[in-house]
Formats: structure tokens, C-alpha cells, sequence
């Protein structure tokens, strides 16, 4: 497959970069892929020949704050701005009515925002590995609570880092240890040397770690977005309403595998759900044929 194109977006708040592979034709559907932390646009690289042979527009932006798109001028990292940022992507690239969205991690967080809408412009939503909040909301009356909260100390030991980019300072100038960390901690086994390399060129900066970061600490601390997110962001702790593939690598080392029997009764008709063996949290890089397998068997070839 040839090496992608670029794409630039420019919005209000930040200014926009993506990689493009296939074909150039506007009427070919865009499968929009959104990578999450720590990791980038080119996690996408082994996954995206297979979906281009099946002939779709893979387009794959870096977010916002991640090198090449820019730091947001609006210091917005909320789960909102990440979703808005995927619809002027999308705009951008030219809609075609029949596009997917593909998310992993933070863009799978986004990716679950954006098949709850209710006007989604997406046709399907494949979202991996971090379940989507709507599968644990309220606590007290999800199915299984026991089992759920029974495993909640373990996944809190795994989580240690949630809680430490909360800290002041010292965090901040941390990135030289934490990412190679945790993609020892999340996929076991991976050789991650190429990776750790796009890393690094797009947040191992400490302004760019810092809005990495930052989508933590919106989070966490619950602050509000600004206005021209505050729709879009009031959709990501609710049910898709889209057909979603839920994918979980069994040997992920972020968050367990288990979690996914509360996932599944939270997802809509048409949905499908699969956990892939041999994989930890990044799994499309880990198992790219399983995984792209799993994505074609759910969306299709482009038509």
C-alpha cells in the first residue's frame, strides 16, 4: 500500500492533521479512525491496508494536542472537544452517509460519545478496548454489581496512573518513564520500539504531555466544557444508539477483558461484540488481521 497523504483540518480551536490511505474518490465511504493515549494516528498503520482493500477511506487524525495537529487555543481536552474534533474530520474528508467510526482508547471514549447521538452521521461504531461508561452507569443498579465491584481493587492497581497525572508538578515531566510503562504494563510482549517513536515526536514534548494529560484531568475532575462543546459533550456516559462492535484484547493490562459481559447488554440491536486472543490493550497493532478481520465481518466492504 502506498504511504498516506495528509489532510489539515483548521477549526476554531485547534488546527487539525491526518493520515489518509485508499482511494482519492470522494463518493468512497470513510471508516474515521481515532487513536488514544499514548499512542498515535500511525497505530492505525496495520490495520488500515485491509480496509482499504475492502475499499474504504481510512482517515486517521492525530488529536488535539498530539504533533502534528496543534495545541487547542481554548485549553479544552473535555470528552466533547475530542468528538467535535472527529465531526469537522469528518467534514472535512467529505461525509458520504455511508461512514464508520473506529476508536480506540480515548478515541473510543469519543467514538461511544458519538454513537449516542442521536443524529449520529455515522452508519456503525467499532469501539476496543476501554468499555464504554454507559455499561457501569448508575453502579448500584448495574447487573452483577457484586461481581463488578469485586474486581474494582485490581483494576484501580492498574489504574494507578489515572490518579497520578492528577498530581501537581511532578507529572508533568514524567513522559520519559510513564509511556514506555505502560505499553510494557497494558501489551505484555509487544515489541514497541516503532511506536514509542511516534510517541515521542508527538507528546514527548512538555507542553504536548501536558495536553495529553490534560484529557485525564478534564475528566477526573469533572470541569466544564466550553460552550460550543457542552452538547455534544452531555452524550459520552449514555448508551450507543449505533450498532457497535466492542473489541478487548484478553491479555490487556489497562483494563480487563472481563469487563466486557457489562458492555454487552448496553449495546443496541446489531451490535457484536468479540474478545481476541494473543492481544493486550493495543491490540489492532498486536493482532492487525484478527482485528481487521473482526472490523470487515462487521462493516462490510465500502458499497
Amino acid at each position: 500500500m502506498t504511504e498516506p497523504r495528509w489532510l489539515d483540518v483548521n477549526t476554531p480551536a485547534v488546527q487539525l492533521r491526518a493520515l489518509v490511505w485508499g482511494p482519492e474518490d470522494p463518493h468512497a465511504p470513510i471508516a474515521l479512525c481515532l487513536h488514544g493515549f499514548p499512542d498515535t494516528a500511525y497505530g492505525w498503520r496495520k490495520v488500515a491496508p485491509m480496509l482499504v482493500d475492502a475499499g474504504w477511506r481510512v482517515v486517521a487524525p492525530f488529536m488535539r494536542g498530539y504533533v502534528p495537529s496543534s495545541l487547542a487555543n481554548d485549553g479544552s481536552y473535555h470528552v466533547g472537544a475530542l468528538m467535535d474534533d472527529a465531526l469537522r474530520v469528518l467534514q472535512a474528508a467529505g461525509p458520504t452517509g455511508r461512514d464508520v467510526l473506529i476508536g480506540h482508547d480515548w478515541g473510543a471514549i469519543a467514538g461511544a460519545g458519538l454513537a449516542a447521538m442521536p443524529d449520529s452521521p455515522f452508519d456503525k461504531t467499532v469501539i476496543m478496548s476501554v468499555p464504554p461508561a454507559a455499561a457501569f452507569r448508575p453502579l448500584g443498579r448495574v447487573p452483577g454489581t457484586l461481581r463488578l465491584t469485586a474486581r474494582l481493587p485490581r483494576q484501580l492497581m492498574r489504574s494507578w496512573y489515572i490518579m497520578y497525572f492528577q498530581l501537581p508538578w511532578l507529572p508533568d515531566r514524567s513522559a520519559s518513564w510513564v509511556v514506555p510503562r505502560l505499553w510494557r504494563q497494558w501489551s505484555p510482549g509487544y515489541p514497541a520500539a516503532e511506536d514509542l517513536r511516534h510517541v515521542d515526536a508527538a507528546i514527548g514534548a512538555e507542553p504536548r504531555w501536558r495536553a495529553a494529560l490534560g484529557y485525564y484531568r478534564a475528566t477526573v475532575r469533572n470541569s466544564r466544557p466550553p460552550e460550543r462543546y457542552r452538547e455534544l459533550h452531555q452524550h459520552w456516559l449514555s448508551a450507543p444508539m449505533l450498532p457497535t462492535l466492542y473489541l478487548h484484547g484478553l491479555d490487556d493490562g489497562c483494563a480487563s477483558a472481563d469487563f466486557m459481559r457489562w458492555v454487552q447488554p448496553i449495546l443496541p440491536d446489531g451490535s457484536a461484540s468479540a474478545a481476541v486472543e494473543n492481544a493486550g490493550h493495543f491490540l489492532q497493532l498486536e493482532q492487525p488481521e484478527v482485528v481487521g478481520r473482526h472490523i470487515l465481518d462487521f462493516i462490510g466492504p465500502a458499497r
